[in-house]
C-alpha cells in the first residue's frame, strides 16, 4: 500500500528535520529521491544515509528563495534523472517578531522562500509532469494556514497563501493529471521550533493547551501523510489541505 516504486521525487528543504524524514519515508516506499537545500554537505549526509539503507537518493544544492536557482536545479534534475513524478515543497523559514517591528527585508525573506519559491518550484515541476503525463505536488503548509497566532505574521501570511495557492494550482493543472495538495502540520519538534519548545516554558504550555491530543507531533507522522498524497491511492484527491495537528484546527 502507498507504493512509490519507480517514481522520481524531489524534496525541497531536504537536508534536515521534516524534509529529511519525508525523503526517508518516500525512499522506503520505493521512490528515487532527490533532496535539495542550500547546504550541500548536509544534503550529502541525508542521501548517503538513504543509500546505505537500501534506498536511492541524490543531493543537489539550490536556493528556493531564488527563481534562477530553482530553474537551474530542475534543469539539472531533468538532465541527471529525467522527468520527475513528485514534488514535495517543504523548504520554509520563519521569524518570531512583533508585527510592529518586522522590516521589509524580513518580510521578503519569509515570503520569498515560503510562497514565491514554492510557486516557481511547482511551476518548474509541473512543466515536467505535464510532459510525463501527470504527477503529484505536495506543499507543506501549517496549521497557521487556517488559524492565526501572534508574533509570526509573515509566516502566517505565507502559509495562508500556500493553502490558497494549492487550490488554485489544483484547479488549473487537473487537466494535465497533476494533483496538488498540501499537508498542514501542527507543532512538531523540529530544528525550526526547537528554541520555542525547549527554552520558553510559557510558550510551550500555551501550545500544549491548543492541542487536544496534548502532545507534539512526530516528523514521521507528517511524512506518512505526504506519502499517502504522493501515492496512487490518493489519485482522486486534489486541492486539499490535510491537517496533521493533533486536533488543533478542529476547535
Amino acid at each position: 500500500m502507498y507504493s512509490l516504486t519507480g517514481k522520481v521525487a524531489v524534496i525541497t528543504g531536504g537536508s534536515r528535520g521534516l524534509g529529511k524524514s519525508i525523503a526517508e519515508v518516500l525512499a522506503q516506499a520505493g521512490a528515487q529521491v532527490i533532496v535539495t537545500s542550500r547546504n550541500q554537505e548536509a544534503l550529502d549526509k541525508v542521501a548517503e544515509g538513504i543509500n546505505r539503507g537500501g534506498g536511492s537518493a541524490s543531493a543537489i544544492a539550490s536556493d528556493m528563495g531564488s527563481r534562477a536557482s530553482i530553474l537551474s536545479f530542475f534543469n539539472t534534475v531533468e538532465e541527471s534523472v529525467g522527468l520527475i513524478d513528485i514534488l514535495v515543497n517543504n523548504a520554509g523559514t520563519t521569524l518570531t517578531k512583533r508585527a510592529f517591528e518586522v522590516t521589509e527585508e524580513e518580510w521578503d525573506q519569509i515570503l520569498d522562500v515560503n510562497l514565491k519559491g514554492l510557486f516557481f518550484a511547482s511551476q518548474a515541476a509541473a512543466k515536467q509532469m505535464k510532459e510525463k503525463g501527470g504527477g503529484k505536488i505536495v506543499n507543506i503548509a501549517s496549521v497557521m494556514g487556517a488559524v492565526g497566532d501572534v508574533s509570526i505574521s509573515p509566516y502566517v501570511a505565507s502559509k495562508g497563501g500556500v493553502v490558497q495557492l494549492t487550490k488554485a494550482l489544483a484547479l488549473e493543472w487537473a487537466r494535465y493529471n497533476i494533483s496538488v495538495n498540501a499537508v498542514g502540520p501542527g507543532y512538531v519538534k523540529t530544528d525550526m521550533n526547537r528554541d520555542t519548545l525547549e527554552n520558553n516554558e510559557r510558550a510551550y504550555k500555551r501550545i500544549m493547551n491548543k492541542i487536544p491530543l496534548r502532545r507534539l507531533g512526530q516528523e514521521v507522522e507528517i511524512a506518512a501523510a505526504v506519502r499517502y498524497l504522493c501515492s496512487s491511492e490518493a489519485n482522486y484527491v486534489t486541492g486539499q489541505t490535510l491537517y496533521v495537528d493533533g486536533g488543533w484546527t478542529a476547535e
